[in-house]
Formats: C-alpha cells, sequence, structure tokens
C-alpha cells in the first residue's frame, strides 16, 4: 500500500468503524436482545425438536453464530487478502448486519421465534466477519510503537458511540409514553434494534470514505476459495517457529472463552438470576461502558509502564475476582451487581485492546501477509467464543446458569499461567 503510516485521517477513519459497529455489541448482543430474548419467550422452548430454556438457547444461538463466522472467515480473508479487497468484503458485512439488525423488528413473542433466531445468528455473524477485515487494517495503518494507542482509542470510541445510542433507546424505552407508546409495549426495543442497524451502517460510511484505497495485485489469481484455509495452515506452521506467538494465542483462546461469554451473557444472568428490571441491567450496562471507555487508555498507559504481559495478567486477575463474586449474587442484589458491572467495565476495554495490540506485536517483523495472520486470530476468538458459550449453554440446561461461572474462573485462571510463558522485548515497557 502506497501510503504513510500514522495518518491522522487514516487512523480516524479507522477508528470510527468501532464507533460504527460498537452498537450491535452493545444493544443487540449485550443490553437489549439477550433481556427482550428471554422476557417474550416462555422459560421452556421447543425449537427443532430440541427441548431448550430460553437462556440456553440465547447461548446456543451466539455459539452457531460464531461457528459459521470461524468456517467462512479464512475463506473471505484469503480472498480479500489475495485481491486486495478487505474494504468490499467489509461493506458486505456491515450491510448484511445492519439489515440483520433492523429485521428484529419482527420478532415479538414465540410465534416469530425464527424471526429472533435467524437474523441475531446473520448480524453476529456479520458483526464477526467485518472485524476480521478491520483488525487487518491495524498493522498496515500504524507503526508497533502506537499499536496499543489507536486500538484503545478505537475501542473507547465504541464505548462512546454504543453508549450515546443506548441512552436514547433506554429513555424510549424507560418513558414510552412521552412517544406515544404504551407502556407494556414491546414497540421501544423493537425501535432500538431498527436504531442499531441504521447507526451501523450510516457511521460505516465514514470509515469506507477514509480507509485508504486497495491495488488489486493479484487480479487472475486461481484457487481462491482454498487460498484461506491455506494460509492458515501456513500460519499455523509457522507458529512452531515463533514460540512467543504460540503461547499467546493459545492463552489467548483460553481466557477468551470466559471474557466473550460474560460480554454475552452477562445481562441475561442479571435478568434471571439477580431478578433485575429492564431498566436496571441496562443502566448497569451504561455504566459498564462509561468506565470501560477510561478502562481502554489506563491499560494502555500500564502497558507503557509495566509492559503488555503484567498488563494484561493484571486485567485477567480482576476478572478471576468479578466472576467469582458473581457466584454469590442473590435475587436482589443489585447494588453489589452494579459494582461487580463497574469492575467488568474496567478491565473489558483494556483485556481486548491489550490483546490485539499484543498479536500485533508479536507478529513476524518480515511478513506482509497481515490478513492471514489476523484471520487466524479472528478463528481463535470466534472458535473460543463457539466453545466459550457452548459451554455455558450445555451448563445452563443441565445445571442452571450460576454453575457456569465456575467454567469461567477456571479459564481465566488457566490462561493467566499460560500467558506467563509469554517473553518478547517488544512487549517491554516503552515508558
Amino acid at each position: 500500500m502506497s501510503f504513510k503510516k500514522n495518518d491522522p485521517k487514516v487512523i480516524r477513519g479507522w477508528v470510527m468503524y468501532d464507533w460504527a459497529n460498537s452498537v450491535y455489541s452493545l444493544t443487540i448482543a449485550t443490553a437489549i436482545f439477550p433481556i427482550y430474548f428471554v422476557k417474550v419467550l416462555p422459560k421452556d422452548i421447543d425449537f427443532l425438536g430440541i427441548n431448550f430454556t430460553n437462556s440456553g438457547l440465547y447461548s446456543y444461538c451466539v455459539s452457531f453464530a460464531f461457528l459459521l463466522v470461524a468456517i467462512v472467515s479464512p475463506i473471505l480473508s484469503g480472498i480479500a487478502d489475495y485481491k486486495d479487497s478487505k474494504k468490499k468484503f467489509m461493506k458486505f458485512f456491515v450491510y448484511l448486519g445492519s439489515i440483520s439488525c433492523a429485521a428484529l423488528y419482527f420478532f415479538t413473542d414465540i410465534n416469530s421465534l425464527y424471526m429472533g433466531v435467524v437474523p441475531f445468528v446473520l448480524a453476529t455473524f456479520a458483526f464477526a466477519g467485518s472485524l476480521v477485515f478491520y483488525n487487518a487494517y491495524l498493522h498496515e495503518i500504524v507503526t508497533p510503537d502506537r499499536m496499543d494507542a489507536v486500538s484503545a482509542r478505537g475501542f473507547s470510541m465504541g464505548y462512546i458511540g454504543s453508549v450515546l445510542l443506548l441512552i436514547i433507546n433506554l429513555v424510549v424505552i424507560m418513558k414510552s409514553d412521552l412517544f406515544g407508546i404504551p407502556k407494556d409495549s414491546t414497540l421501544g426495543s423493537q425501535i432500538a434494534f431498527i436504531s442499531v442497524g441504521v447507526w451501523w451502517a450510516g457511521f460505516a460510511q465514514i470509515t469506507f470514505k477514509l480507509l485508504p484505497p486497495e491495488e488489486n495485485k493479484h487480479p487472475n489469481a486461481k484457487g481462491l476459495l482454498t487460498k484461506g484455509f491455506k494460509e492458515l495452515k501456513s500460519v499455523l506452521a509457522q507458529l512452531k517457529e515463533h514460540r512467543n506467538l504460540k503461547l499467546f494465542l493459545t492463552s489467548f483462546f483460553v481466557f477468551s472463552m470466559a471474557l466473550q461469554t460474560v460480554m454475552y451473557v452477562a445481562s441475561v444472568f442479571g435478568s434471571e438470576v439477580v431478578k433485575l428490571e429492564t431498566s436496571e441491567l441496562i443502566i448497569t450496562i451504561l455504566l459498564i461502558q462509561l468506565v470501560a471507555i477510561g478502562g481502554a487508555f489506563i491499560f494502555s498507559r500500564l502497558s507503557a509502564k509495566y509492559g503488555n504481559i503484567i498488563s494484561l495478567s493484571i486485567a485477567l486477575a480482576i476478572w478471576v475476582i468479578v466472576s467469582s463474586g458473581a457466584y454469590f449474587l442473590n435475587e436482589g442484589d443489585s447494588n453489589l451487581f452494579y459494582i461487580l458491572g463497574a469492575s467488568v467495565g474496567l478491565v473489558m476495554g483494556g483485556a481486548q485492546s491489550l490483546s490485539r495490540s499484543t498479536y500485533a506485536k508479536l507478529l513476524p517483523a518480515d511478513t506482509e501477509d497481515h490478513a492471514s495472520f489476523f484471520s487466524f486470530y479472528d478463528v481463535a476468538e470466534k472458535l473460543s467464543i463457539v466453545f466459550g458459550t457452548f459451554v455455558w449453554g450445555f451448563i445452563d440446561n443441565l445445571f442452571g446458569m450460576r454453575n457456569g461461572l465456575f467454567a469461567l474462573v477456571l479459564f481465566f485462571i488457566v490462561g493467566i499461567v499460560l500467558l506467563q510463558a509469554v517473553k518478547d522485548d517488544k512487549l517491554k515497557p516503552t515508558a
């Protein structure tokens, strides 16, 4: 690519996609839709001839969506990297995701269950698919010394944008009478789903405009459908020669099984176990996001002073404490739930942004195949979500949701232990 790295305009375009897409992860994946899903459906559901709890079915939907991403993303990233068309694929996923979010408007009860399951799976699939190409840009637009800061800036922009839209949606839901919506109606939540679709596609236009144009270096390439898998195989082979990268990916996979699962099931846990009202849950999630805005920058500063491994280990240790504390929550423990929520906010953005930038720093210096390496990273992350949410849903269906926390704590602890074996000068303090 013939453009200068660290261009403020390009960086602004890149971080704006976090602003655009994070409304999905907050409103659809975390705040409103999970609560809505278990509220409008009966506790026990027969779906495809199998009996599920409503919360268990939700978890399995997440697992299935990310399994699709894990299967398809190597094909797509291989095509995109070979034909230099990352932006085109980002556009496809953005529009698929935004339309799917808006389609959730038609999901109102058990009779329209498929209008809840199918669009949600497609929106989750599209969100994750777009990030394959979005993350691959990071190594190409900034130098290594700025990766932590730019990665944190992206996450923080995402938190700000998603919180802004969630506040608007919260006002519509809680003060529905001001907008002519009956108090017990689901219309406020349905409108929120449409707003996510419009916001996501609308603000992504800034990203599409400011990210640099791409050259088609291989217009007549053959075997594009299998190239992505060949590249992943190549990356897997290279990992044998890069011990630290292999160890970090192993640790990342394990702790992501817990971290990502928490993000998808926290609001359902609050609704079903602590019995919080929808408004209380949304306020808690807002608190998490507001704290997370500063959390990403705090851990960026910590990494500059103490290095990536120590900083990431601190974040994961706090996750262990939070997950353990959640086990002791009882019905009506709203204040403790708020405290745990604030703690999650502190480490959520820090753990995610540091994971992304740590991986980018550990990439082989002589490689230009960043999309393939980030495709491998994304496949690892998506598979961790598949396993994490599947384990959660399995335990939920058999033993109850609370007992799933034991698995999460174990994943975090094993992730921390594995992380200590990663030793590389590029991860040392820079301050």
